[in-house]
């Protein structure tokens, strides 16, 4: 039997006062202590995320240090960059799709209350994360995509605003340009590259509970194909979490990730005894070995980035990629800071990606 220290020490004071009512009727009477069974050691408070988190795993980690809920701190976390106008990764000034229209994407899940929530292609709402979690907290359903997820949104009370900034829409307009040589858009700042992104953010956390939860917040592939939807809203593809075991989830070219679930199943291998950098390092093979070949090299290596970031019920974490040199963020109580990834490969082993400069 486990008790708590509240219930050992009320059990002390019973017991004491037991022994002294029969120690005045008997002085040879004893009653003898039930024996007391530690209770085990509580998980340790952390937050994990990609690197770009870095500000927002020590925002989630305070809160959640000062009794917040750990899926309530790491939206907050992750709403730092949703709302930056000059991170162009995800929500306010994002890079837009092919059209110049910033796409949203989010998912959420909350682990005490096995709960979940998403949306995908969200338009005008600059913090998809917590659309998300009104999707968990106030419908019977889990994902809202479109025109009806934005009107769901303002119904809820978020306010809609042009999320294309003036430094996105220039960097649309040079991409723009480049598109075909014998077009009628002149090229637009020459000595200035195009920029291609697959900006996400995901955040999971455990507290001394040890109950935990995850979220990933997109923009997507820069210039996308209108409608496209990663696997940022996609459950136990983006993220996931079973908070007997831990949580998980990943940045990086989508498409890939979702053709393994990648979040969920690196919470599988935890479940089986993988610790969080085995579990992630066998998800990053998985989804070399079911890549189609071109988006492989010649010797098999990817021609994509993709990044998972796990966390298991013992505060145990890790992040993993195909190449060295990803790095992620996480805060405990030593504080925040960035740590690097396990990998597959050298960098130097690294091919040269189709959008690299």
């Amino acid at each position: 039997m486990t008790i708590s220290r509240r219930e050992f020490i009320s059990a002390g004071a019973t017991a004491a006062a037991g022994i002294a009512v029969a120690s005045s009727a008997s002085a040879h009477t004893l009653v003898p202590s039930a024996p007391v069974v530690p209770a085990a050691p509580a998980a340790r408070p952390v937050v994990i995320a990609s690197a770009n988190g870095i500000r927002g795993v020590k925002t989630a980690y305070e809160m959640i240090v000062q009794g917040a809920d750990t899926l309530d701190a790491i939206i907050a976390g992750v709403n730092i960059q949703e709302l930056d106008p000059e991170d162009q990764s995800v929500g306010l000034g994002g890079l837009p799709n092919e059209n110049g229209v910033v796409q949203l994407d989010a998912s959420c899940m909350h682990g005490p209350t096995k709960r979940a929530g998403a949306v995908g292609c969200l338009e005008d709402i600059a913090t998809p994360s917590l659309v998300a979690k009104a999707v968990m907290d106030y419908t019977n359903h889990i994902m809202l995509v479109g025109a009806d997820a934005r009107k769901f949104a303002i119904d809820m009370g978020f306010k809609p605003q042009n999320l294309l900034t003036e430094k996105s829409r220039q960097d649309w307009l040079r991409w723009k340009a480049r598109q075909n040589a014998n077009d009628n858009w002149l090229d637009h700042d020459d000595d200035i590259r195009i920029k291609f992104t697959t900006g996400t953010i995901n955040m999971n956390a455990i507290n001394a509970q040890g109950d935990i939860s995850s979220v990933t917040t997109t923009s997507g592939i820069a210039w996308k194909v209108p409608g496209r939807v990663g696997d940022s809203p996609i459950v136990g593809a983006g993220q996931y979490t079973d908070n007997e075991v831990g949580a998980a989830g990943s940045t990086g070219r989508g498409e890939s990730n979702i053709m393994v679930c990648g979040a969920f199943l690196a919470v599988e291998f935890m479940r089986q005894g993988k610790s969080p950098e085995e579990a992630l390092m066998l998800v990053m093979k998985r989804v070399i070995e079911h890549s189609e070949k071109r988006l492989l090299d010649p010797n098999g290596r990817p021609l994509f980035g993709l990044t998972f970031y796990a966390i298991n019920k013992k505060g145990e974490y890790a992040g993993a990629c195909a190449y060295e040199g990803d790095m992620f963020a996480v805060c405990d109580a030593r504080g925040a800071r960035v740590e690097p990834c396990a990998y597959l490969y050298r960098k130097e082993e690294r091919p040269r990606m189709p959008n690299d400069a």
